[in-house]
């Protein structure tokens, strides 16, 4: 008899997990931050938690750092409850709003942080290089953290989170105060987190990045889960219409296309032509029209619709 194969266990798994604050002074009651939140994210992921501001997010993550405790259900980290400390060693946090003792410097912050998590020399200052560099805060790393601006702030503390070398990244809007370039720069960490095998958990609001990260995204809405998957899946369900782009294209081809019943937009880019459709038979007649006249057929595109219009759509 064949044994059984042994249960594959989520990195981050959420079951039930609800949160009631206390609110008001004279007359207290009691507001749900989070209700019944059931979730599994898997090794390797890099997963989106999205929802706008007072949704749960960082509820969620604080339950997760075990800076506060739920009213019911129960979280596990690599197969951990929350509440162990020697699971702390193998995760990384960087809060939504990092405050660190602003008379440090950089580097000073990223010693001290490092000798909290057991690391030594000559070790730790070769990591404290390395994190400093791969933050970009190299000309800054003697400059006290009074100093930074909101971005370094934000990036010195995505440097601490990282330090060593955790297997779970925990981040609460890792994108907040960065610049476009500064955003670019944590896309491509969190990118070499993942290609490194590191699952990295993150919140955050400015959708263009979690798109381009994301391998699956949870949308919550008002405490409660509204939606959890592939990106890919959440998208494609609504496929909007094809963008056909076209070189070479022979006088009158947009007259042409309107003639044989194609409903389409055409615009002119150039020397080049952008044909809009609307469905996949005016895809067809556009491009067998455009191999038969001789055109370029510089590149089929599907238009779906974004994360934000998706977004916007499930929570109204």
């Amino acid at each position: 008899m064949t044994p059984p194969e042994p249960k594959v266990m989520s990195v981050i798994e959420i079951e039930n997990l609800t949160k009631d604050f206390e609110v008001g002074f004279w007359r207290k009651r009691r507001v749900r931050a989070l209700e019944g939140l059931t979730l599994r994210v898997e090794a390797g992921e890099v997963f989106g938690f999205l929802g706008p501001n007072g949704a749960g997010k960082t509820t969620t993550l604080k339950i997760l750092m075990h800076l506060i405790r739920p009213t019911s259900g129960s979280a596990r980290i690599l197969g951990s409850p929350v509440d162990q400390v020697a699971m702390r060693a193998r995760i990384g946090y960087l809060p939504e709003n990092p405050y660190f003792y602003d008379y440090l410097t950089a580097e000073e912050l990223l010693v001290y942080a490092g000798r909290l998590l057991g690391l030594g020399a000559p070790q730790l200052g070769r990591k404290v290089d390395a994190m400093i560099d791969m933050v970009g805060l190299g000309p800054a790393r003697r400059v006290q953290l009074r100093k930074y601006s909101k971005g370094m702030v934000q990036r010195i503390g995505i440097a601490q989170a990282v330090l060593n070398d955790p297997e779970v990244v925990f981040l609460d809007e890792p994108m907040s105060g960065l610049d476009p370039l500064g955003r670019r720069e944590v896309r491509e960490i969190i990118t070499g987190l993942k290609a490194r095998g590191v699952t990295v958990f993150f919140s955050s609001h400015i959708l263009p990045d979690v798109e381009a990260l994301c391998d699956r995204v949870a949308i919550l809405h008002q405490g409660r889960l509204r939606e959890v998957g592939a990106l890919d899946s959440i998208l494609d369900v609504s496929l909007e219409a094809h963008e056909i782009v076209l070189g070479r294209v022979p006088a009158g081809f947009g007259d042409r296309l309107r003639g044989a019943g194609a409903e389409c937009k055409v615009d002119t880019l150039g020397d080049r032509l952008q044909v809009r459709t609307s469905g996949v038979p005016q895809l067809n007649t556009v491009v067998s029209l455009a191999l038969a006249s001789g055109a370029e057929l510089v590149s089929v595109n599907p238009i779906r619709p974004s994360l934000e219009d998706y977004f916007l759509a499930e929570v109204g």
